[in-house]
């Protein structure tokens, strides 16, 4: 499982190289410039520690990423259902539809997820 602590700053980092990647760091540079609006070591700093992470690579100058921009956002919404709904998935969707109304494409969407999940486990 992936076990990234991401303050919303560095996601929104991530999401830059997810969006880009292969990017040279000189790229990386001018797109958080033009996106976030920082400076230069503002952009090292940030690079730096989701290298450290194991997030990102930054080799010869090339920023990719060592974990797909799926495979983190689906460990998030794990960690989010284990530790908010004690790892309840129908109380996650119970509460977030008390909430947030679904549209009738989207609940048809979800039971055809299920439907296939059925059909995928006999």
């Amino acid at each position: 499982m992936i076990d990234f602590e991401l303050g919303a700053v560095q996601e929104r980092f991530a999401d830059i190289v997810w969006a880009n990647e292969p990017v040279t760091s000189g790229e990386l540079v001018k797109l958080c410039e033009r996106e976030l609006k920082w400076k230069k070591p503002t952009t090292y700093t940030v690079l730096r520690k989701l290298c450290e992470k194991g997030l990102l690579q930054n080799e010869g100058g090339i920023v990719t990423a060592l974990i797909s921009r799926e495979d983190f956002y689906s460990s998030k919404s794990e960690q989010i259902v284990r530790d908010s709904y004690k790892g309840s998935l129908p109380a996650f969707v119970a509460a977030f539809i008390s909430r947030q109304a679904i549209s009738e494409e989207e609940a048809n969407e979800i039971q055809q997820m299920i439907d296939n999940f059925r059909k995928e486990r006999s």
